[in-house]
């Protein structure tokens, strides 16, 4: 593991995308970028951000913060439990927004994932005017879709933040166009129908929804759901605009703490850049 170090800010101008910035940075240098998921307050608050900080020290180009909560359709059972243990040592939507603001201070571009009733009650434009305040660059929201997010596009518009929505092997035509038209920063591809959680391989329709979503209009789209390996990730990176790994890092932070997150993050990087 080489020692963790800053790297420099992602350069975007006012009213642009710092996620699409950072994808740009990763293609410009000839490989995919590297997003590397992790949910706040998993161990705790204070290890949690110095993780995330330490990802993007070993060259993580977007970090993914998950704001913890007890109704997660999306996450397997890895993210589920550290959520939960997030959830009983008290972590709040408050702390999410101070991680964020201590991860986005390394330069990096910092989203969100939430499922979406947290947002609605703390209040939708609230939300992401705190959000924005803190540094952060936007949101995945894995159970909207942008039909339902009439408010969230109007406070993202008004607030310059970036609109992650998810496509499935599963979506039609008719649901790439327009999960494409309203998202900015990236189009998330799910490779696989289920839940998070590494697996063997990723799921092989994965390239073809890439290409798909591409057709229907996304200008940049990564792939999430299944990558866990250097090998997994150089294989994804081949094709999309960036590689989404959440968790075999947050099994790493549990097993062995930040420096294990540091050592795959690492490893993970040199999968996606040649």
């Amino acid at each position: 593991m080489s020692a963790p170090t800053v790297p420099p800010a992602v350069p975007a101008a006012a009213g642009t995308s710092r996620t699409a910035a950072a994808l740009d940075a990763a293609r410009a240098r000839g490989g995919a970028a590297l997003v590397g998921y992790l949910p706040v307050g998993f161990p705790d608050v204070a290890t949690s951000v110095e993780a995330a900080r330490a990802m993007v020290g070993e060259g993580v180009d977007v970090v993914e913060l998950g704001l913890p909560y007890s109704d997660p359709v999306m996450d397997g059972p890895t993210i589920q439990a550290a959520a939960q243990t997030a959830l009983d040592r008290g972590t709040r939507p408050r702390d999410v927004l101070a991680a964020v603001e201590q991860v986005a201070a390394t330069g990096a571009a910092v989203l969100v994932m939430t499922y979406w009733n947290p947002v609605v009650r703390y209040g939708v434009d609230a939300w992401s005017r705190d959000l924005a305040a803190a540094g952060g660059a936007g949101l995945i929201t894995p159970d909207l879709v942008p039909d339902e997010g009439a408010d969230w596009l109007e406070a993202s518009a008004a607030h310059d933040l970036d609109r992650v929505f998810l496509v499935a092997p599963s979506s039609s035509p008719a649901r790439l166009a327009s999960t494409a038209a309203a998202c900015r920063g990236f189009v998330y591809a799910a490779s696989t129908m289920g839940v998070t959680g590494a697996r063997a391989s990723v799921g092989p329709a994965a390239e073809q929804l890439v290409a798909d979503t591409r057709g229907a209009g996304a200008e940049r789209v990564c792939v999430g759901l299944g990558v866990s390996t250097p090998a997994q990730a150089a294989e994804v990176g081949a094709y999309a605009d960036g590689v989404i790994v959440g968790s075999a890092l947050v099994r790493a932070l549990g097993d062995g703490g930040v420096p294990a997150v540091a050592r795959l993050a690492a490893d993970l990087v040199q999968g996606v850049r040649p």
